[in-house]
């Protein structure tokens, strides 16, 4: 089993920044994509950012510029975590923020339970 425990939500002003931890642990034995993903009250889950085993990233357009993905893998790989930077925070960024990583060679998708981040203008 894998566990993903996510920190960091809350409410800011626009402009605003704020910083998303998740920490993966459990059956992992490797290093995994990991991102974030939200969802907006009446929207599909969207992804935001992820980040590849070889540290490459991708980005939602929405986000480039003003939010990083990065990532801390434990030398003895049974805890991943990864983080996310939020800068220059939107009121249209409001959402839940849910911490993914895809685990094996078929990958198995794990979530975390989700952070509420909420942008007032």
């Amino acid at each position: 089993q894998v566990q993903l425990e996510e920190s960091g939500g809350g409410l800011v002003q626009a402009g605003g920044s704020l910083r998303l931890s998740c920490a993966a642990s459990g059956s992992i034995f490797g290093i995994w994509p990991m991102g974030w993903y939200r969802q907006a009250p009446g929207k599909q889950r969207e992804l935001v950012a992820i980040m590849f085993s070889n540290d490459i990233t991708n980005y939602a357009d929405s986000v480039k510029g003003r939010f990083t993905i990065s990532r801390d893998n434990a030398k003895n790989t049974a805890k991943n975590t990864v983080y996310l930077q939020m800068d220059s925070l939107k009121p249209e960024d409001t959402a839940v923020y849910y911490c993914n990583i895809k685990v094996g060679l078929r990958p198995l998708d794990y979530w975390g339970k989700g952070t509420l981040v909420t942008v007032s203008s």
